[in-house]
This record gives structure tokens, sequence and C-alpha cells, in this order.
């Protein structure tokens, strides 16, 4: 497939502007996803790390959804002609807490596009910074990393994986059935098929099962942090997408905190013990 570097690289330096409004239901609902016994939100309440992915969400018309379930190439996004799009990562700043009942706003920024060749055909990175704020300024800082890939085909080279760290703190095994899946589809209005067409995701795509969707990982290893240091502040958090993770079996997220009591090295590993996801959370 032929990629115009040149015409993509016209989209670095495009921005938009998002309004919106932390609700209480979508916080109360997250909490009942992850399994939390959490205190029913109110106005005022302080909404934890990584749960402003809650709002901003994706409006798109349904006539603007392409057979993937995303929506069409271009508009804000270049319309990079890859059909396998993916949240590789992303570095986060948290300057202070966002506060439910607020009125917040997102200005999303391309920062940059690249390509590199892989495996299996051209790789392209779009990384996306987008500033939060509210009445009172900003209060989020996040960079976001997507990467776009051809379909597998039959006999392209499998990376080889990489074992997942021994020396964990925490331990807490996940089972990815369909409903969580769902649920966490619903609330950040996910319409991408490889989340929850069981069909579409092996047939079309080649996966084993359905995928686990990132963002969805990174906000239980961060969930994890906080229910084994529940007074920590977040200040920083980095991510790194390593292997796909299937509904066909559970995974664990770990957790080990530094002696600095400062960082906290977090990571997700499937039931074979391969690294799905490594992170790294700094603490204020």
């Amino acid at each position: 497939m032929s990629l115009d570097i040149d015409y993509l690289r016209q989209w670095i330096g495009k921005s938009e502007g998002r309004d919106d409004h932390i609700t209480l239901t979508p916080i109360a609902a997250l909490s009942a996803t992850l399994d939390r016994d959490d205190p029913a939100p109110h106005v005022g309440s302080m909404l934890p790390p990584l749960w402003h992915w809650l709002y901003f969400l994706p409006l798109y018309r349904h006539s603007e959804i392409g057979p993937d379930g995303h929506a069409k190439r271009g508009g804000f996004l270049p319309p990079v002609p890859l059909p396998r799009r993916m949240w590789a990562g992303g570095r986060l700043q948290f300057l202070r807490p966002l506060r439910a009942g607020s009125a917040i706003n997102r200005i999303s920024h391309i920062d940059n596009l690249s390509v590199k060749e892989g495996r299996t055909g051209p790789l392209v990175f779009v990384q996306v910074r987008h500033v939060i704020a509210d009445g009172e300024g900003v209060a989020i800082i996040e960079e976001h990393d997507i990467v776009y890939r051809d379909l597998a085909k039959p006999g392209d080279p499998v990376p080889q994986p990489q074992a997942a760290p021994a020396d964990h703190d925490w331990l807490r095994e996940i089972h990815p059935d369909d409903v969580l899946l769902f649920r966490y589809s619903a609330l950040t209005f996910n319409g991408h098929r490889i989340h929850y067409d069981r069909r579409y995701v092996t047939e079309v795509e080649g996966y084993p099962g359905l995928i686990v969707h990132g963002p969805l990982i990174a906000t239980l290893l961060v969930d994890l942090l906080r229910r084994n240091l529940p007074g920590a502040t977040l200040s920083n958090f980095s991510f790194r997408a390593v292997k796909p993770v299937f509904d066909i079996a559970p995974f664990s997220v770990c957790g080990r905190l530094d002696p600095d009591g400062k960082i906290v090295k977090l990571w997700a590993k499937d039931a074979e013990g391969w690294l799905t996801m490594e992170a790294t959370a700094t603490l204020a």
C-alpha cells in the first residue's frame, strides 16, 4: 500500500477544541465496571486519574463510521490508509485534580507524524497532545500515541514476546469477559468492533479473540495503585502497549513501589507470563 507521507504530514499542527461537563453517572458506572466499592459520587468529588477518558467522547454520526467501527479516516486525525488503528501508549501530567460538576475544555494538537518499516510492513505513528482545563486553569497535559498498521498476512513474522517482571509487590487477576469489554466500550462510546464483535475480530482482523482495550488496561494499572496506596497522589503516568490482550484467558495487573517511595512500576501480563503493557507512575 502506497503512503503519501508528505501529504499526511500536512496534518501536523492541526488543532481542535472540545467542551464537556464532568457528570456523575459515568463516574459511578466506571466504578461499578472496575468492581470498586466507592461511595456515590457527588458534585465536587475528585475525578480519579485517567477517568477523564470518560469525557470528550467521539460522537460521530452513524453514517460517518467505517467498517471497523471507527470513524472514517480524515477530519482532525490524518487519513492514514492502513486498516488497523491502535492506542499505543501515552504520557500524562496531572497538575491538579478535576472535580465532578465542573465544566471542562480540551484543546487537542497533532504534534508529530512519523513512519517506520515494521516486521509486517509500514507503521505510521501519530502523536496528539491534549491540554485539559477547567475554570481554574490547566489540570492535565496528555500526549497520546496512535499507531496505524496493515492487516496481518499468512506467513508474517511473529514478534518475540517479552517475559514480564516477576518481582511484584501487588498482583490482581482480571477476567476480561464480554460484559467487561462491552461496558467499557459503552462508557467510552468506542465503536471499534475488535472489542465486542467476535466474528469480525477473528474472521476479518485475524485475532484469536476480542481485544481488551489499551486504555482499560492502563486504567486497571492505576486502579491497582489506588487499591494498594489509597492516599497517594499521582503526578505523572506513562504507559506503553507491548502485546495485545485477548478475552480468551485471564490476565494480571502488577505493581512494585520503588524504595524511594515516589516511583511505582506497573505492568500487565497475560496468562502465559508475557508482558502486555508497561507503565511508570510518579507520586507527588
